[in-house]
């Protein structure tokens, strides 16, 4: 048996985060079918919703925008690490080290630590890093 929320908060807004573009044209469009001939929909209101449309619209291409914006930025900063002496967080504990590489595959940019005993810890993450000296 599934255990939901009580009030229902969580639910409500995942539920507003997935409303598309595509669903306020179906819901436009139903409106347009069903609407009463002798009273049709206010040309106000009309312009409104489209205008809502269009923000709406906009709104999701700033966000993905600003989501490439901050991916990149996320690899330019972790460029200047190269060389720098860091402070890692590992399963084992953290670990001082150079870092010696970086690579940009992915999404996210990742690391190659030296460490003062020569060894090479690769594939770390930006948030792994705890320290920069």
């Amino acid at each position: 048996m599934a255990i939901s929320s009580v009030d229902g908060s969580t639910a409500a807004a995942a539920s507003a985060n997935s409303i598309g573009l595509q669903d306020f044209l179906k819901i436009l469009l139903t409106q347009l079918n069903y609407q009463d001939p002798l009273k049709p929909m206010d040309n106000q209101a009309f312009m409104a919703q489209m205008a809502q449309f269009t923000a709406l619209e906009q709104t999701q291409r700033m966000n993905d925008k600003l989501d490439l914006l901050i991916a990149n930025q996320s690899a330019l900063q972790s460029v200047g690490l190269i060389g720098r002496q860091v402070d890692v967080t590992t399963n084992s504990g953290n670990i001082t080290g150079t870092v010696a590489s970086l690579s940009l595959q992915g999404d996210q940019p990742k690391l190659s630590v030296r460490t003062s005993d020569g060894s090479l810890l690769e594939d770390l993450g930006l948030a792994q890093v705890s320290a920069v000296r």
